[in-house]
């Protein structure tokens, strides 16, 4: 797939507070980047030759949605082998360590969760369809 045709973006449950909202796109970021080799750019070096991380080449919009619309989006995504789709819901919002949200959402089917955000990267085309009427957080 050409890089050109590539799209990521985050979309954030509209009413979370704004805490939740940053948290959330934190953990999604975090997660695409251990996930998607090829996102963040090499170090790059200053006038003053100071190095600077290197950061991510894509931009990244993030959106905003409800909490049914998400759940819609994620599923139709999750259908689709072209795309990468990254979720926290409210299970792993509300549990303190990673082996009690293992346990917990086993219990859990994917219509029976709730989602503060996902997290979509692939075909540019198949994400606008599905995030193109979404607009900024």
């Amino acid at each position: 797939m050409e890089t050109i045709s590539l799209k990521c973006v985050l979309v954030i449950d509209e009413e979370l507070p704004i805490g939740l909202a940053a948290n959330t796109a934190t953990v999604l970021s975090i997660t695409l980047g251990r996930r998607i080799e090829t996102i963040v750019g090499p170090d790059v070096i200053d006038a003053s030759e100071q190095v600077h991380t290197g950061i991510t080449w894509l931009p990244i919009p993030i959106l905003k949605a409800q909490a049914d619309s998400i759940k819609a989006i994620r599923q139709q995504a999750a259908n689709n082998e072209e795309l990468l789709v990254v979720d926290v819901s409210h299970i792993a919002q509300r549990e303190r360590n990673y082996q009690s949200y293992t346990q917990k959402i086993a219990g859990f089917s994917a219509a029976e969760l709730t989602y503060l955000g996902i997290a979509l990267y692939g075909d540019k085309k198949v994400i606008n369809r599905l995030t193109g009427n979404l607009p900024l957080l």
